[in-house]
């Protein structure tokens, strides 16, 4: 890794520090970032897994006066998002590199839609399963559990959208709660990229000390900077590099 590849990484780490802590979609801007510096796809997003792991830790820390009291039903919605986490890790572990080269602008544009559409999920799933939201709400927390284990943009979003489809949870209640099982589902799938030893820690170490200043940095911004505007920023980072990669694999 050179100067100017160390740079890239600690400047991306930087800005998805503050990202995720304004409006959250950080990997938009990290994975690509780990491309850039030459690491190969599939390593490159095991990476930035690992290097983006502690933000959730203390994102949910920081708010831990809002998460449920530890019953048996907190154990198993976490049990729940350890094993998805740890079947989409497993699965990507097995995903030949050729195959997910080719999936990769398939992946970010998809988390680049289900970030920009995220209110708009959360608010229809929870019209349409009010009624049976904790049923839905299970059903729904395994498969994105797995895909967060898998690849990882856009897992806050999704989350949050299988949440509150009951529609009688406080936001932040909710929030935190997201943050908790993010850190599950992460803690789940670096686990195993580390045992596997698939993980290029110089890379990630260089980007996680970057995210992690951008975490500090951005918790006091947010009360200047605008989540919509980041959310705009954001969104159109991934559109852009959804058609980059689209030309670059596909082409």
């Amino acid at each position: 890794m050179d100067i100017g590849a160390a740079a890239l990484l600690l400047g991306a780490g930087l800005v998805g520090g503050v990202v995720n802590a304004v409006a959250g979609g950080a990997t938009l801007i990290t994975f690509p970032a780990m491309l850039a510096a030459g690491l190969p796809p599939l390593i490159a997003n095991v990476s930035n897994a690992v290097a983006l792991t502690p933000g959730h830790l203390v994102a949910a820390l920081t708010d831990r006066r809002r998460l449920p009291t530890p019953d048996c039903r907190l154990a198993a919605t976490s049990g729940i998002a350890i094993a998805g986490g740890a079947i989409g890790a497993g699965v990507l572990l097995v995903t030949p590199e050729r195959l997910f080269t080719a999936l990769v602008p398939a992946l970010i544009g998809l988390a680049t839609l289900v970030f920009a559409c995220g209110a708009h999920i959360q608010a229809v799933l929870a019209r349409k399963h009010r009624d049976r939201g904790e049923l839905v709400r299970d059903v729904l927390l395994l498969p994105t559990a797995a895909y967060g284990g898998y690849f990882g943009a856009g897992l806050g979003v999704m989350l949050l959208a299988a949440l509150t489809v009951t529609g009688r949870e406080e936001i932040r209640a909710v929030n935190a709660l997201k943050n908790l099982l993010a850190t599950a589902v992460s803690l789940a799938s670096v686990t195993i990229f580390a045992i596997q030893g698939v993980v290029r820690w110089p890379e990630t170490i260089v980007m996680l000390a970057g995210a992690s200043c951008g975490g500090l940095l951005g918790g006091k911004l947010i009360a200047v900077l605008s989540p919509r505007s980041v959310r705009t920023l954001v969104t159109a980072i991934g559109a852009l590099m959804t058609g980059l990669y689209a030309w670059r694999y596909w082409c």
